[in-house]
């Protein structure tokens, strides 16, 4: 049995134009499947399958086959009105890999009718981008319910976004808008607030009470909203006529209050302009923002976000049979912004995105899916800097509030009723849900429209200064000599700052760009209060917390010079135990005190001694510098040489006898039992300590200074210790002086071992 072809119709030939609004019709049967996704055309390719519907309507499938390419998806059905109750899912099959992805469901909490009265509309899914694939499965359950029968008309559109290349010769209306000068323009960022010349309605000074119903009928009727005059079309014809008139120039676009942030332009994303042929139309104003997201899915590359903007186009304008893409403004997860419907970005164009809320209003939509997942940071940033950018064409507070007239009947997703015709107060930066019963901009994006508003509004957040470089800080003060360096953070983005000032007792001393992070200084001598001012694009100011700053250029000073004397503990020929004294001090506020040499150590500004040791029989320097928080120094040093004396030099008297064992100094000590027995060394020097040997059995020994007795001196000791520097005295200055030990005599412990004296010189 010979099998039935599907036959596939490009979007040149399966349409025909009914005012200006394409129409497709879908045919069943099997396509080749080899074909490359990412060989497509260069404008977008549409074609649509009918689904089949079951007899008792609660039911609907498509199944699994092969396609044309595609990357974008929806199902759509005849009456705009019209809703979806049950599950629709797809599934499709990857042009790359040939994997076929889990069922994925489709949004229906949307509306076709956000171009009411227009012929040929159709009610739809939220489009889902699913990248280059080449098969495709649908199915929608209502669950049986037949109160839920599905709408008549149900067809799946598939949408292949094309390379993005225009034709040579757009329509008359093309050619002016911003950007479209190259028709074959990758995305670029739009340098500037271009001059559209595209015609214009009047102000007619009256509000419409109803949504406004776009046209191609430049004779007013029945379905144009009173007091409005239609905007003339340019003509549909693919390339210009020489008879066509000169569309009339659009008065210049009102300026902004805040700058103008970088959009890729139609022509920078690749519209097919021929594909819209109506010319665009104009509000009075904008009054707010509403904030969306399309295109059901988080995974995408930010390289294919162009083609997800002509996926969307071609899916409104194709499938849904839409004048235009609905949105103003498109914004990718990394943050670059396309404009969307035709007309100047700089302009009040009249898009649709919010059912009933169209008019006085401009549309943003995040591409993903942000119920679960918040969007990034890169993509609010950018929905802020649009919203401030627009609504400050036109004075508009993005934190504020404002009055919107319902041009439809209908409720929000917060079970809020508008009756058309009626007035109602609207956040100026508002979600989809605000005026329509959707989810849309999704739980979290939703829920991060204050942190959107605070951007845009101002003023700016977080500022506090992080670091004073070229300044010490002690405690909460900073400390230098004059010249810092004051750095600083803020929670706002740059993008939203005008600028920054470093303030110096409140006065300002510096300014530096909204990029900057730090701004130099010079402060007299002094205490000061340093902050710094941010001015966020909308004028507001912000001042940081103040910190201290002490401008101090008085050096520190040793008001007691650094001094050795000998202490008590082990001796060695290579280490004597030594104690380096001194006191630093500072006008303002003392860092720290550094020895160099002979070891390096730091010490706390309190510390005034500390332990050492140091090679008997060398002379050695000991420089120290006192610093302070401010960086102001002062040095100082002493030196000395400690000698060691053998017992043997020493003057005695009564019975010694000699010990010999390595653990000595110099392998040899004396040792004596006898009551009165005596030595006694002369020196000169300014510190002396007597080294002995010492047991549980040792006896005691005066000690005589100079002649004088100074102290009674016990040599026990639980544990048997060797050279060990039991008594010390110390001099103010280097002199001649005598020290004698004499034995006690103790009973039942008589016995004392010395060996020898140590002085330092």
């Amino acid at each position: 049995m010979r099998s039935k072809k599907r036959i596939w119709l490009t979007a040149a030939l399966a349409t025909t134009a009914v005012a200006g609004v394409l129409v497709f019709e879908g045919v069943t049967g099997d396509s080749p499947a080899d074909t490359d996704a990412k060989s497509g055309p260069a404008g977008p390719d549409v074609h649509a399958t009918a689904l089949k519907v079951a007899d008792d309507g609660t039911s609907a499938t498509l199944g699994k086959r092969d396609t044309a390419p595609f990357s974008m998806l929806g199902i759509t059905w005849t009456d705009p009105a019209a809703k979806v109750t049950g599950v629709v899912e797809v599934r499709t099959r990857s042009a790359a890999d040939g994997t076929w992805t889990p069922w994925l469901p489709l949004d229906t909490d949307v509306t076709g009718r956000a171009e009411t009265g227009r012929a040929d509309v159709r009610g739809g899914t939220e489009p889902r981008w699913v990248g280059p694939s080449n098969g495709v499965e649908a199915r929608i359950n209502t669950g049986g319910k037949v109160s839920s029968k599905l709408p008549a008309g149900l067809r799946l559109d598939t949408v292949d976004p094309g390379r993005g290349t225009l034709n040579a010769e757009p329509a008359a209306f093309a050619a002016d808008l911003p950007g479209a000068e190259d028709p074959a323009a990758t995305p670029t960022a739009e340098p500037s607030d271009p001059v559209a010349p595209e015609p214009t309605a009047p102000d007619t000074g009256t509000e419409p009470s109803g949504e406004a119903t776009p046209t191609t009928d430049p004779t007013p009727d029945a379905s144009e909203p009173a007091g409005r005059t239609p905007t003339p079309t340019a003509s549909t014809s693919p390339s210009r006529s020489a008879s066509t008139p000169p569309a009339p120039t659009l008065p210049p676009a009102p300026p902004s209050t805040v700058p103008k942030p970088p959009i890729v332009s139609r022509a920078g994303w690749g519209a097919d302009e021929s594909m819209s042929p109506e010319a665009p139309e104009y509000l009075n104003g904008v009054k707010a923002v509403f904030v969306h997201h399309t295109a059901e899915t988080n995974n995408y590359s930010c390289a294919d976000s162009a083609a997800i903007v002509r996926g969307l186009y071609a899916y409104h304008v194709k499938a849904n049979g839409w004048k235009d893409l609905g949105y103003n403004f498109v914004v990718d997860k990394c943050g670059t912004v396309f404009e969307g419907r035709k007309g100047g970005v700089d302009r009040p164009v009249f898009g649709a995105h919010t059912y009933g809320f169209n008019r006085d209003t401009a549309g943003i939509a995040v591409i993903g899916t942000y119920t679960d997942a918040a969007a990034p940071t890169a993509a609010t940033t950018a929905v802020a800097r649009v919203a401030a950018w627009k609504l400050g064409q036109y004075k508009v507070d993005p934190a504020g509030t404002t009055t919107l007239t319902a041009g439809a009947t209908g409720g929000n997703f917060a079970g809020t009723r508008f009756t058309s015709g009626t007035a109602y107060t609207f956040n100026t930066v508002s979600g989809h849900r605000d005026g329509f019963n959707t989810q849309c901009p999704g739980t979290k994006l939703y829920g991060q429209l204050p942190a959107i508003r605070s951007l845009a509004a101002g003023p700016v957040t977080g500022l506090t200064v992080k670091s004073v470089t070229g300044a010490g800080l002690s405690g909460t003060t900073y400390y230098t000599k004059s010249a810092v360096t004051v750095g600083w953070s803020a929670s706002t983005p740059s993008v939203f700052v005008s600028k920054y000032e470093l303030l110096v007792d409140g006065k300002s001393v510096a300014t530096a760009a909204g990029t900057a992070t730090s701004a130099k200084a010079t402060l007299a001598v002094g205490t000061h209060k340093v902050q710094v001012r941010a001015t966020h694009q909308s004028g507001k100011v912000t001042t940081s917390t103040a910190v201290t700053v002490v401008a101090d250029q008085s050096a520190p000073s040793f008001t007691t010079k650094p001094n050795l004397a000998l202490r008590t503990g082990t001796v060695n020929t290579t280490a004597v135990p030594l104690t380096l004294k001194w006191t630093a001090t500072d006008t303002a506020a003392l860092k720290e005190v550094r020895l160099t040499a002979p070891v390096a150590k730091t010490y706390g500004p309190t510390t005034t001694s500390a332990s050492h040791t140091a090679k008997s029989g060398a002379a050695t320097a000991w420089p120290m510098t006192a610093y302070d928080w401010a960086g102001n120094t002062a040095t100082a040093s002493v030196s000395g040489t400690p000698v060691i004396l053998q017992e043997s030099s020493g003057q005695k008297t009564g019975t010694w006898t000699t010990k010999s064992s390595t653990s000595y100094l110099g392998g040899k000590s004396y040792s004596s039992s006898s009551k009165g027995a005596s030595l006694s060394w002369t020196f000169t020097g300014r510190s002396a300590a007597l080294v002995v040997s010492r047991a549980a059995t040792s006896g005691q020994v005066y000690v005589y200074v100079d002649g004088v007795k100074t102290s009674t001196v016990d040599l026990k000791s639980s544990s048997t210790k060797y050279r060990d520097a039991l008594w010390t005295k110390t001099w103010s200055g280097s002199a001649k002086h005598t020290v004698k030990i004499v034995v006690v005599g103790t009973s039942g412990r008589p016995a004392v071992t010395t060996d020898g004296l140590v002085y330092l010189k």
